[in-house]
């Protein structure tokens, strides 16, 4: 199912003398969503992700905007009608029920000529567990779950009744490190397996990065960004996106430009044809620095961590805007770091430039 976003916006009016002015959630969201598609709604808490979850299912209402399911305008269609599987973040399952009982709970509130039999419900519920496989689970109670058993149960309470569109509101955040990525990548194959519209909402770049066919960056209720997870990653549009995507995160640098050459402290460490003299803010991914002998950019070196195939170069410098530099490279280069200094030569694919005020992106 194609869903087609137009001038969203959601505007949360004053409240109070805490509170004194509106709060634009959602600000002129303007989107296609191709079918079969899994979307990754990103950015930090506050940015709008969730509240656009929540008027895409139906849960509030647009302040102006519209939204299509294929080419049907649901913008003003009750939640119950929209058909929408929403997974919370909580889960949401019922403790005194079985997996199973949960499972078919949203079918048995059919009505008229879409009211199913026992016998159906319970075929349909099956089905989904094998999917989610949790169906050696059926008789359990929640409570008799792992966190990871109880989301599956979640997402396939949400898959029974076979939804034009799946929402999922940050349902890894419950979860520990490991169950996380287990998880995330369970719930790729689940989406490809059903081929069912699926939007999902994390604060998250790794979860988001690692599942999406497109990401959607947000911050203050814009949007920043949308792409491939690749191409928002390798070709920021502003300083917001590069610093929010990668881990480690990218290391930013004061800098300037004087006659095609970019400088860091006292340092050219990279040209940069084309760009007008000035101050800049340069950012270096952790992937882009090699060290050298002879490199361009030196910097006070903090300690070397080893982590079997790359290592991790901690250092630091007087333009730069954290307190540490983390500089990823390959194990083959750490003879090349010792004493009281490190050199690094910059991969120019890796530098990102931006504008000191605005933090657009300065291309060269």
């Amino acid at each position: 199912m194609k869903v087609t976003l137009q001038n969203l916006t959601k505007v949360f009016p004053a409240r109070g003398k805490k509170q004194q002015k509106d709060v634009i959630a959602v600000n002129d969201f303007t989107f296609e969503i191709a079918d079969g598609t899994l979307i990754g709604l990103l950015g930090p808490s506050g940015c709008g992700k969730s509240t656009t979850l929540h008027l895409l299912s139906g849960l509030q209402k647009p302040t102006s905007g519209k939204i299509f399911f294929g080419e049907d305008d649901v913008t003003d269609l009750p939640a119950e009608n929209r058909g929408v599987g929403l997974v919370f973040q909580n889960y949401a399952l019922y403790p005194h029920l079985t997996v199973k009982q949960n499972i078919t709970f949203p079918l048995e509130n059919r009505k008229g000529k879409d009211k199913l039999t026992k016998e159906q419900m319970s075929e349909m519920a099956n089905e989904v567990a094998r999917l989610v496989q949790i169906d050696g689970l059926l008789d359990r109670k929640p409570a008799e779950l792992s966190g990871g058993q109880q989301q599956r149960v979640a997402i396939a309470r949400a898959l029974v009744k076979q939804p034009r569109i799946l929402l999922l509101d940050e349902p890894l955040s419950n979860l520990d490190a490991r169950l996380r990525l287990q998880t995330r990548e369970e719930i790729r194959r689940i989406q490809r397996s059903t081929g069912v519209t699926t939007i999902f909402v994390t604060h998250d770049q790794e979860e988001a990065m690692s599942i999406s066919d497109l990401i959607v960056v947000m911050k203050d209720g814009v949007v920043q960004q949308i792409g491939a997870p690749q191409e928002v990653y390798d070709d920021p549009t502003n300083l917001f996106v590069a610093t929010f995507l990668g881990t480690p995160p990218i290391n930013v640098f004061d800098g300037y430009v004087q006659q095609g050459k970019l400088y860091i402290g006292t340092e050219a460490v990279l040209e940069t044809a084309g760009v007008p003299d000035g101050e800049v803010t340069a950012a270096i991914r952790p992937e882009g620095f090699v060290p050298c002998a002879e490199g361009r950019l030196t910097c006070r070196l903090e300690r070397v961590e080893v982590m079997g195939r790359d290592i991790s170069v901690v250092s630091a410098h007087d333009s730069a805007k954290a307190v540490s530099i983390r500089s990823i490279v390959g194990a083959e280069h750490l003879s090349a770091v010792s004493g009281a200094q490190v050199r690094f030569d910059l991969k120019p694919n890796k530098v990102h430039l931006f504008d000191k005020q605005t933090g657009a992106r300065i291309r060269f």
